[in-house]
C-alpha cells in the first residue's frame, strides 16, 4: 500500500480518533462537574440572594479577609517556595525523594488533619508553643494563623509547578550568559524566570485557588471569628448551619465566580499553558 493511500490529514485524524461512546461518557462526566457549579450561582442569581447578601457587611468583611489573607499566603510561598522549588529542581540528594513527599503530603492530607498538625506544632501547648509564647508571638485563632493554614495547604501546588518551570529552562542559555559575565542574581531574574514564567504563574493561580477554598485547617487552627478569622469559605458553612440559607449560598456564588474568573483569565493570557497536557504534545 502506498504512502500516499495510508496518509491521513491530520485535520482528519484529530476529527476522529474520538468516536461516539466516548463523547458521550466525557459529556455525562461535564454535566457531572458542571451541574452542582451551575446551580448554585443559577440560584443565587435567580432569587437575588447574590445581589441582595453581596453588599453586608458581614460578607464584605469575610471577602475583604479572604482577598488579604490569600494575597499574604502567596507573598509567602513565592518567598519560602521558590529557592526550594530551585533546590528540588536543579540538585539530586540522598533523602531528596523524601523530602518531596514531605512537601507534596498536605495535598493529600484531609485538610482537618493539617489544621491539627498546626496547632499541635504552633499552639500554646505545642512544640513550638512555649518559645513563641516567650517571644510575645501568638498565632492559634489570630489573621495570621490564617495565613499560616493557607500557606500549608496550598504551597505545594506552588512548589511542584516552580520545580516543573525550572527544570525544563535550558541550562545552555543559562551557562551562555554565565560566560557574558552575567551574575548568578541576574542570571536567575533575567533568565531563569522568564523561561520558567509559565509554570510560576499557574502554580500562584492553582495555590491561590487552593488558599481561596481552604476550610478545614482554618477552622481547625485559626477558629471562626467574625471579622478576624472568618474567610468566605468559613462563612459559608457558619451561615448554612445558622439557617441563613441565602447568606451562605451568595458567598459561595462569590467564590465559585472568583476562583472561575482568575481560571479563564489564566488560560486567556496563556499562563496556564503547563496545566494543559495539549501543549507539549505539538497540538
Amino acid at each position: 500500500m502506498s504512502a500516499s493511500a495510508t496518509a491521513v490529514p491530520r485535520a482528519s485524524r484529530q476529527r476522529y480518533e474520538v468516536g461516539w461512546p466516548v463523547s458521550a461518557v466525557a459529556l455525562v462526566a461535564a454535566l457531572v462537574l458542571g451541574l452542582p457549579v451551575a446551580a448554585l450561582v443559577a440560584r443565587s442569581l435567580l432569587d437575588g440572594s447574590l445581589a441582595g447578601a453581596a453588599g453586608t457587611p458581614a460578607v464584605l468583611d469575610a471577602l475583604v479577609l479572604s482577598l488579604v489573607t490569600t494575597t499574604a499566603s502567596l507573598v509567602l510561598m513565592v518567598l519560602l517556595g521558590t529557592p526550594l522549588a530551585l533546590l528540588l529542581a536543579r540538585r539530586q540528594f540522598r533523602g531528596s525523594t523524601l523530602l518531596e513527599s514531605v512537601i507534596d503530603l498536605p495535598i493529600v492530607l484531609p485538610p482537618s488533619v493539617a489544621g491539627l498538625a498546626l496547632l499541635l506544632l504552633l499552639g500554646r501547648s505545642g512544640v513550638l508553643g512555649p518559645p513563641l509564647t516567650a517571644l510575645g508571638v501568638e498565632l492559634p485563632f489570630t489573621t495570621a494563623a490564617v495565613v499560616v493554614a493557607q500557606c500549608f495547604v496550598a504551597a505545594p501546588f506552588y512548589v511542584r509547578s516552580a520545580r516543573t518551570g525550572f527544570a525544563s529552562v535550558d541550562r545552555d542559555l543559562e551557562d551562555a550568559a554565565r560566560v557574558d559575565g552575567a551574575s548568578e542574581r541576574a542570571l536567575f531574574l533575567r533568565i531563569t524566570v522568564p523561561l520558567a514564567s509559565s509554570a510560576l504563574a499557574a502554580g500562584l493561580v492553582m495555590s491561590w485557588a487552593r488558599a481561596l477554598g481552604e476550610f478545614g485547617a482554618t477552622i481547625m487552627f485559626a477558629g471562626n471569628v467574625e471579622g478576624r478569622t472568618q474567610t468566605l469559605p468559613l462563612m459559608v458553612y457558619g451561615e448554612f448551619q445558622s439557617g441563613g440559607l441565602d447568606t451562605a449560598v451568595a458567598a459561595a456564588s462569590i467564590l465559585v465566580l472568583a476562583a472561575l474568573g482568575v481560571l479563564i483569565a489564566v488560560r486567556l493570557l496563556h499562563w496556564g499553558r503547563v496545566l494543559d497536557i495539549r501543549s507539549s504534545t505539538g497540538g
